[in-house]
């Protein structure tokens, strides 16, 4: 804010509203918000919330009703006075908002700072990692569950209930203040496995089908994850070779994620082993992205991705997956999608891998007792 000249600071999405006074609203088409000026932080929160708002926010509440259209920007002027410099998110207000915005302060002047919290996103504090690494266990404990009732016959959606009963318990355990929202899991299997995001269907496991484990603990608005590639009872030759590249792509790439690295530079090198193997026609996006507030519907860290287009250079505490993926098209022998994704935190010297559970053909054919 000193260093732009701002008044105040106008933030409304999920994420940065969540980093900056641990409030993670449900915005059910309602507009929240969080206004930080030099002196006091205040979260805007509709009445429908009551005080849950006022109790999570670290700061001020201010609470807004229904009862007279746009009463959201009445709040806002409330705690912004006209005619200063405010600092609004451009890449999350609507078009639609940002002329309501004007509309209400006509002699303000609109600063985009959204992608420069971004960036200070992007580097994590002790705390941040600390609350980071108690996530990369629990996904380990939801990968762990899924194995448990892996079987012929077994549907995909009873696989990923499991999982994430057992994160929510654990989740619930080590943090008995903390709400608990958004843990899931998406287990994949056999044709499905081909994109990373696809949905978790009633499909039963067949012996021989390709897995993909997805375990997402959320843990105050913090997203951690665990992906493996699995089989059901055996892999065919075709298969394992996929797989062993794959993995290959891994472990080189968690070797390069250390401070001064460029991600851009890291992308181009692993797709030169992607080359080597006549496979880099079948790699799908990106080898790794940033972690901290997100999920899957807010807080991408755009700046902090492993895509040739990304000159980031890697410094410590940032934090970042290892996640390569080959995706075999359906018809093709060794057909589904292949990916292990790891969590490092960048250290002075290297990087410090903060997930255990175990990936390749020697540790994730799972076979019935």
């Amino acid at each position: 804010m000193g260093r732009q000249g701002l008044d105040a600071v106008l933030f409304t999405s999920i994420h940065n509203v969540n980093y900056y006074s641990d409030f993670l609203y449900c915005s059910f088409g309602r507009p929240y918000g969080l206004v930080v000026t030099g002196e006091r932080s205040t979260s805007i929160s509709a009445n429908i919330d009551a005080g849950q708002p006022g109790r999570r926010t670290f700061g001020e509440n201010l609470v807004y009703t229904d009862w007279r259209r746009d009463n959201y920007l009445r709040a806002v002027q409330q705690l912004v006075p006209d005619g200063g410099r405010l600092g609004v998110e451009n890449d999350h207000l609507s078009f639609q908002s940002s002329l309501k915005l004007e509309a209400a302060l006509p002699d303000t002047e609109m600063v985009d700072v959204s992608v420069e919290c971004m960036r200070l996103r992007m580097v994590k504090s002790d705390e941040e990692v600390a609350l980071i690494r108690e996530g990369a266990r629990i996904a380990d404990l939801g990968g762990a569950a899924c194995v448990e009732v892996i079987g012929e016959g077994v549907p995909e959606h009873q696989v990923a209930l499991h999982s994430t009963q057992a994160m929510v318990n654990e989740i619930a355990r080590s943090f008995p203040h903390a709400e608990l929202m958004d843990t899931w899991t998406w287990f994949q299997s056999g044709v499905n496995t081909d994109g990373a995001h696809n949905p978790v269907t009633s499909r039963r496991l067949e012996r021989g089908d390709i897995l993909s484990l997805n375990c997402f603990p959320m843990i105050a608005g913090y997203y951690t994850a665990l992906e493996r590639t699995l089989f059901c009872e055996e892999a065919s030759e075709a298969h394992r070779r996929i797989w062993e590249v794959n993995c290959l792509v891994h472990d080189e790439g968690k070797r390069l994620l250390r401070p001064g690295a460029v991600c851009g530079e890291v992308a181009t090198a692993l797709n030169e082993i992607y080359a080597e193997h006549d496979l880099l026609r079948y790699r799908t996006f990106g080898y790794g992205h940033s972690f901290g507030v997100l999920c899957h519907y807010y807080g991408r860290e755009a700046g902090l991705e492993l895509r040739e287009d990304i000159d980031t250079v890697l410094e410590p505490n940032m934090v970042v997956s290892m996640e390569p993926m080959l995706m075999i098209p359906e018809g093709l022998p060794a057909a589904g999608g292949y990916r292990e994704h790891d969590i490092l935190v960048i250290t002075a010297d290297g990087n410090e891998n903060l997930t255990g559970f175990p990936y390749g053909p020697d540790h994730n054919i799972v076979r019935s007792a």
